[in-house]
C-alpha cells in the first residue's frame, strides 16, 4: 500500500513516514499543497495523510481538488480544537481526522481502518441493491443514481451499505460510527451527521427533504426506502 504524507513541518512528516514504513507501507512525502496535489493526481496513492495548514494551497483546498478527481481515502491532520473546524474537512470528503499532537501509532491504526473500508468485499458478499433510482453494486463498490456513477468516499460507502442491509432499523450515531470502523477512536458522534449529510446530497432527490435516510430525532438514523436486491 502506498501512502502520501503531507505536512509542511518536515520533522512531523518524516517522523510519521518512519512509522508507516516500519508498518510495511510504501511512503511518499510532500511539504506544500501544490506538490501534494500533483502527487495525488499523478501517482494515485492508496491513502493520503493531509495536514490542514499548508503554505500556498491549504489542506482544505487540496482535499477539495482531490475529491473532484478521486475517492482516495483521506485522513486530515489539524491543530484546530473546535469541533466545527474539524468537521469542515469531513464535509469536503475526508474520511477521518486527527488532532495535533497525535500518536503516530494511532494514526497508522486509523490508516489501516480506512484502507480496510476501501477494499472490495469478498466474492461471497456480492449483491446489488436497488432502491428508487439508486443502484448500489457491492461487487464494484459503485453507487449509481439515475444511471450515473456517484462517487462515495469509503466512509460514505460503508455507512450506506450498513443502512441498506438493515432497512427500517433505527441506529444510534455511536452504532453507525462502529459500523464505519470509526468507533474505536475519538468517537465524535457529530461526524456521522456530516457523512449522512454528504450521502443525502449524493443520493436524495431533495436532500432538504430526505426520503431514503431519515433522521430519528434524539436517536439517530434509519433507511426506509424499499429495496430490491439480487445475488
Amino acid at each position: 500500500m502506498r501512502v502520501l504524507i503531507v505536512d509542511d513541518e518536515k520533522r512531523i512528516a518524516d517522523g510519521v513516514r518512519k512509522y508507516f514504513e516500519q508498518a510495511g507501507f510504501e511512503v511518499q512525502a510532500a511539504y506544500d499543497g501544490q506538490s501534494a496535489l500533483k502527487i495525488a493526481l499523478t501517482d494515485h496513492p492508496d491513502l493520503i495523510i493531509l495536514d490542514w495548514m499548508l503554505p500556498g494551497l491549504s489542506g482544505i483546498d487540496v482535499c477539495r481538488e482531490i475529491r473532484r478527481e478521486s475517492n482516495v481515502p483521506i485522513i486530515m491532520l489539524t491543530a484546530r480544537v473546535e469541533e466545527s473546524d474539524k468537521l469542515i474537512g469531513l464535509e469536503l470528503g475526508a474520511d477521518d481526522y486527527m488532532t495535533k499532537p497525535f500518536s503516530p501509532r494511532e494514526l497508522v491504526a486509523r490508516a489501516r481502518a480506512v484502507l480496510r473500508r476501501s477494499q472490495v468485499e469478498p466474492v461471497s458478499a456480492q449483491r446489488t441493491y436497488r432502491f428508487g433510482n439508486v443502484i448500489l453494486d457491492i461487487n464494484s463498490r459503485e453507487c449509481k443514481v439515475n444511471g450515473e456513477i456517484i462517487p462515495l468516499t469509503p466512509t460514505e460507502y460503508d455507512l450506506l451499505v450498513f443502512l441498506v442491509r438493515h432497512p427500517n432499523h433505527v441506529f444510534s450515531r455511536s452504532r453507525l460510527l462502529e459500523a464505519a470502523d470509526l468507533g474505536v477512536f475519538e468517537g465524535v458522534e457529530r461526524t456521522v451527521d456530516v457523512h449522512i449529510h454528504n450521502l443525502r446530497k449524493k443520493i436524495e432527490a431533495n436532500p432538504a427533504d430526505p426520503k431514503i435516510i431519515l433522521t430519528v430525532f434524539g436517536v439517530g438514523y434509519r433507511f426506509v426506502s424499499p429495496i430490491n436486491n439480487t445475488e
